[in-house]
C-alpha cells in the first residue's frame, strides 16, 4: 500500500512540475516579466497560420517572440504609447472590442437565431409612413390618421391609396420590394416578418414616424452562387485594346465554341482568378460591391449558363454559372450574424438584459429618495432649456453605488442638463421624464463600470486587448525605424542595390505579338502571312468580320514564364512555330529578344525596398538585444515545451 501511494505521489509531483503555472515567468526584458502562459497562448494561436515550418520550432518561435517584446519595449522607451494619434486609435479599437464582450449570451443567441430566419427569407412589402419627430410624445392624432389610412387600404386597396396620399414630404407611400433581415430598422423588420401575406399591419412607430405595411409575398432568400468570369479591365497597358471591343471579341469566340476556361486563362485581366479558369469564391446576395455583377450572377439558372458581356465599375465581364447553393446552415453563418446583431439596434435588447444581471453581480445600491429629491427641484423651465440647479443643491449625495464607486447627484444632474435639449418645448410630465432619464442614466453607469473593469474580469478580453495594444505600438515603431527609414534613405537604398545587384535580374523576355485562334488551320494561314511580311493589323482585318471573329492578338513584352506564353516557346527573333496552349492555337511574332539582364533600381524598386527594410530590421534588432537585457528561465522553458508537445 505504501509503494502504491508513493508512486501516485511521485506521479503527482512530476505532473505538477511539468505543468506551467499561471504566474510562471518565461523571460524578462530589462526586468519586465513575460509570462509563460502568454507565450503558450500566442504560439498555439499562430501555429496554424505560419507557413514556414522553422517557425513552428519552439526555440525559433521563442526568438521571434523575444524580438517582438524587445520592439514593444523600445516603443515604450521612445514614448510612442503616449502619442495622441496612437491613443485615439487604440481607444477606438478598445470601444469596438468591448462591444463584443458586453452582451447577454441568452438574449444574443435568441436574436441571432431570429436573424438567421430573417436573412434566409425575404418579404415583399409596401408601406405608408406619416412622418413625426422621434421626440414627439403627443402622437394620438397621427396614430388616428394612420389608422384611418389603414381602413382605406382595406377598403380601396393599397395602390389607390398610394396614388392619393404620397407627397414625399410628410406622407410616404412606397413599394419596398423584397428584403430580408438587417435591411430595415428592427421594429419595421419585425412587423414585416410577423404580418401574414395579404394582410395590413396595425399602425406602429419607428424613429421615422407611424407606419402601416402590407405584405404581398414571402419567399426563401437567394442563397449562394459560385461563378467564373472573364474580365477586361478599364485600365489597359496596350493602348490599342478597347475594353468593350475586346470583351465582345472574346464573347464571339465563346459563341463559336471555344472553352470559357481557356479564354479566361488567356485573356482575363483578373489575375487572381484567370489561372483557375476565371473561377471566383462563392458569394451570397449583397456580399459583392458590384450590384450589377451580382444581379447577373444570380439570374443565371443552369450550371454552365454564360451571360452576355456586362459592364461594372471595374471593367467588362462575361459570367459563367458554376453552381448555385441553397441557404447556408446556421452554424456556418452564426458568427457573422452575431456581429451584425451587436452592431444593430437589436443591441438595446442585449444591453437591457446585461444590465439586469450586472445590477445583481455588482450589488448596485440605489438611493430610493433620489428621484423624489429631483422631482422637488426640477421645474417646467427644463422644457425651455432654462432650468438651473438650485444654489443649495446637494451635489455630493450618492444616488447610485456600483461596487466601490459612488455616483452622485452631481453626476445625474449633469446627465439631465445634457438631455434637456430633446425635451425642448414638449411640456411632458416631469415624473415621466425623470423615470425615463434615470433608467437611461443607471444603464449607462452600470455598463460603463463593466467596461472599465472588463480587462480585470475577463482574461480573453485582456489578452486580445494587450495583443492589439502591443501590435499597434509595434506598427508605429516599425514605420518610424524601418519602413520610413528604408523608403526615405535614397543613398542607403542605392548602396544596398549596388551591393546586391545580382538578386534583381530580368528573365529572358520577348517584345512580341501573340495571335490566337481556336482553329489550327486559321493559325497556319496566319503564320504564312506573318512570314510573308504582312502586318498583324492587315491579318486581323482580313480574317475577322463583324459576325466571325477568328483571330485575337495580344501585344506586350513577355517575360519567360508568363501565363500567356506556351511553356516550350523558343525565344528566337522572327515568326515562331505553332503552339497549342490553353485549348487554342498560337503563333508568335517575336520582334526582339531581350536576354537576361540586371534590373535597374527603378525597375526593381519594390523588391529592393522590401529587402532593404529586412536588412535594416535585422541590424536594428541586434541593437535592441544589446540595449535591453533578456533573461530566459530555462526550467520554465522546459515545462513550456512539455506542455506544448504533449
Amino acid at each position: 500500500m505504501k509503494v502504491v501511494m508513493t508512486t501516485v505521489f511521485l506521479c503527482f509531483v512530476f505532473f505538477s512540475q511539468a505543468q506551467v503555472k499561471d504566474n510562471d515567468v518565461l523571460f524578462t526584458v530589462d526586468g519586465a516579466p513575460v509570462k509563460a502562459s502568454e507565450f503558450i497562448r500566442v504560439y498555439n494561436k499562430n501555429l496554424d497560420l505560419v507557413k514556414d515550418e522553422s517557425q513552428k520550432d519552439i526555440d525559433a518561435y521563442l526568438t521571434l517572440f523575444i524580438n517582438y517584446q524587445l520592439k514593444v519595449k523600445e516603443a515604450r522607451r521612445l514614448g510612442l504609447d503616449k502619442d495622441q494619434k496612437y491613443l485615439r486609435e487604440f481607444n477606438n479599437y478598445k470601444k469596438q472590442l468591448t462591444k463584443s464582450y458586453m452582451s447577454d449570451n441568452k438574449v444574443t443567441d435568441a436574436l441571432v437565431k431570429e436573424a438567421y430566419e430573417r436573412t434566409t427569407n425575404d418579404v415583399r412589402v409596401s408601406h405608408i409612413l406619416v412622418r413625426i419627430e422621434a421626440t414627439e410624445t403627443d402622437t394620438l392624432a397621427v396614430y388616428n390618421q394612420v389608422l384611418a389610412l389603414r381602413d382605406r387600404v382595406l377598403k380601396e386597396g393599397y395602390t389607390a391609396v398610394q396614388k392619393d396620399v404620397h407627397n414625399g414630404k410628410t406622407i410616404f407611400a412606397e413599394d419596398l420590394g423584397y428584403f430580408g433581415g438587417f435591411k430595415m430598422v428592427y421594429p419595421f423588420e419585425t412587423i414585416a416578418f410577423n404580418t401574414p401575406v395579404g394582410e395590413v399591419s396595425m399602425p406602429f412607430r419607428t424613429r421615422f414616424g407611424y407606419h402601416i405595411l402590407k405584405v404581398f409575398d414571402k419567399r426563401q432568400a437567394l442563397g449562394e452562387v459560385t461563378v467564373a468570369h472573364i474580365m477586361v479591365s478599364n485600365k489597359q497597358k496596350d493602348s490599342t485594346v478597347i475594353p468593350e471591343t475586346r470583351i465582345r471579341q472574346i464573347y464571339k469566340k465563346i459563341e463559336q465554341g471555344e472553352k470559357f476556361e481557356s479564354l479566361a486563362k488567356q485573356f482575363s485581366d483578373d489575375k487572381s482568378s484567370a489561372n483557375k479558369g476565371g473561377a471566383l469564391s462563392p458569394f451570397v446576395g449583397g456580399q459583392l460591391s458590384s450590384k450589377a455583377f451580382e444581379d447577373v450572377a444570380f439570374s443565371l439558372e443552369n450550371t454552365g449558363d454564360i451571360s452576355e458581356p456586362i459592364k461594372t465599375d471595374y471593367g467588362w465581364h462575361i459570367i459563367k454559372l458554376i453552381r448555385k447553393k441553397g441557404i447556408q446552415p446556421f452554424e456556418a453563418v452564426k458568427s457573422e450574424l452575431e456581429n451584425k446583431v451587436k452592431r444593430d439596434s437589436r443591441s438595446k435588447l442585449i444591453n437591457s438584459a446585461m444590465v439586469k444581471k450586472l445590477i445583481s453581480k455588482y450589488n448596485v445600491q440605489q438611493n430610493k429618495d433620489g428621484l423624489a429629491y429631483f422631482e422637488s427641484i426640477l421645474t417646467n423651465d427644463y422644457f425651455n432649456q432654462a432650468w438651473k440647479v438650485p444654489e443649495n443643491f446637494n451635489a455630493k449625495e450618492s444616488i447610485i453605488t456600483i461596487g466601490d464607486t459612488a455616483i452622485t447627484y452631481q453626476d445625474f444632474v449633469e446627465f439631465l442638463m445634457k438631455t434637456q435639449r430633446k425635451y425642448y418645448r414638449r411640456n411632458t410630465d416631469i415624473k415621466a421624464v425623470l423615470k425615463t432619464e434615470y433608467n437611461a442614466f443607471l444603464e449607462s453607469k452600470v455598463l460603463q463600470y463593466r467596461e472599465d473593469n472588463l480587462e480585470l474580469e475577463n482574461e480573453d478580453f485582456a489578452f486580445v486587448l494587450k495583443e492589439y495594444r502591443d501590435g499597434l505600438l509595434l506598427f508605429d515603431l516599425m514605420e518610424k525605424e524601418v519602413w520610413n527609414a528604408a523608403s526615405k534613405d535614397s543613398v542607403g537604398l542605392q548602396d544596398y542595390y549596388s551591393n546586391h545587384k545580382s538578386n534583381y535580374v530580368w528573365k529572358d523576355r520577348i517584345d512580341a505579338v501573340i495571335l490566337s485562334s481556336a482553329s489550327k488551320a486559321t493559325i497556319e494561314k496566319v503564320k504564312v502571312e506573318l512570314s510573308n511580311g504582312i502586318s498583324q493589323e492587315d491579318i486581323l482585318s482580313s480574317m475577322n468580320t463583324q459576325d466571325d471573329l477568328k483571330v485575337i492578338s495580344t501585344v506586350d513584352v513577355f517575360e519567360k514564364g508568363n501565363r500567356a506564353l506556351p511553356e516550350n516557346v523558343e525565344f528566337i527573333k522572327g515568326v515562331s512555330s505553332i503552339y497549342e496552349h490553353n485549348d487554342a492555337f498560337h503563333v508568335i511574332k517575336i520582334n526582339e529578344v531581350l536576354p537576361t539582364a540586371s534590373k535597374t533600381l527603378e525597375e526593381a524598386k519594390g523588391k529592393v525596398v522590401s529587402d532593404y527594410q529586412a536588412y535594416i530590421e535585422e541590424n536594428w534588432v541586434k541593437t535592441l538585444n544589446k540595449r535591453f537585457e533578456v533573461k530566459v528561465d530555462k526550467s520554465v522553458l522546459k515545462r513550456v515545451k512539455k506542455q506544448i508537445l504533449k
